[in-house]
């Protein structure tokens, strides 16, 4: 199927929309940190967030929720990396600058190419590799272990990367007879069930107007940011377009100067330009080889 440069410039704009709407969810969470448990927030916004991706399958006409049984341990494998993943990145989120918990997100295109490599033997030529090498350099600069910057919540957002690695991997395998929205769905479903079971223990809050709009705004920046990543799916050629989700950085500055007043130091803004770098041109490099051009 070929592509037009329309059809890319409506997947860049798709891809940089559904950017901005994970990093504002992340910006409506980090704002009510200090007023609401985790649990708690996460127990709210997945209800909300699961009769939104209910209601949308039933408008589409998309009802059917049954997993084949040989996708069944996978999806629940799945569920778990996503629980793991939301807290550790969200832990992290509460107590770091939210541009330092993105700029080390950037590198999940690497270590999803790695591991991909290592578990699946797929190919990755030298030209990739010395790629993924130097993003994880960058990631270096960003963590800085060992520095009077370096706290556990970088560990924690490291620990988020490695479970949304795990968590594309297994949706990798899984196979085309499973509907995504389905796996969206038990998705929501076991993240909110496992909060919520969890909440008692971190105690409830009265949730103020502003934290209830937070939490709205929240799940529908998901919802947004699920429904554009599909579409974006649909247009474009993926290697190009890909590159454009890196744009949740600038959006993740932006936010962090103006409403929370965070500034990443030098050395994160170095780390973060390399783990960018690498991560084109392992997608520019991709595209290539599709192309025939090694």
């Amino acid at each position: 199927m070929s592509h037009t440069a329309n059809d890319n410039f409506k997947g860049a704009l798709l891809m940089m929309a559904s950017m901005a709407a994970f990093t504002f969810n992340d910006a409506f969470m980090k704002a009510i940190a200090d007023e609401l448990p985790l649990f708690q927030i996460l127990t709210l916004r997945g209800i909300l967030t699961v009769a939104l991706i209910a209601a949308m399958m039933f408008l589409r006409g998309k009802t059917d929720f049954g997993i084949p049984a040989n996708d069944r341990g996978k999806v629940l494998l799945r569920v778990i990396a996503e629980i793991t993943s939301a807290y550790f990145f969200l832990t992290a989120l509460f107590n770091m600058p939210l541009a330092n918990v993105s700029a080390i997100l950037q590198a999940l295109p690497l270590t999803v190419t790695l591991a991909a490599a290592f578990f699946f033997g797929e190919a990755v030529g030298w030209r990739r590799m010395s790629a993924i090498l130097i993003g994880f350099l960058g990631v270096w600069l960003i963590v800085r272990p060992g520095t009077e910057g370096f706290t556990i919540y970088s560990l924690y957002a490291l620990i988020a990367v490695a479970f949304v690695t795990l968590r594309d991997l297994v949706t990798r395998r899984l196979s085309k007879d499973t509907p995504s929205m389905a796996v969206s769905f038990y998705s929501a479903v076991g993240v909110t069930l496992f909060f919520a079971a969890g909440s008692p223990a971190q105690g409830w809050a009265p949730v103020s107007g502003f934290a209830a709009l937070m939490i709205t705004g929240a799940a529908l920046m998901i919802i947004g940011g699920y429904l554009c990543s599909i579409m974006v799916m649909r247009v474009g050629e993926i290697s190009f377009v890909a590159t454009f989700r890196y744009t949740s950085l600038v959006w993740a500055l932006l936010i962090g100067w103006f409403v929370f007043g965070d500034w990443p130091a030098p050395l994160t803004l170095i780390g973060a330009s390399i783990v960018v770098g690498s991560g084109v041109f392992m997608l520019l490099r991709e595209r290539q080889i599709k192309l025939g051009k090694v």
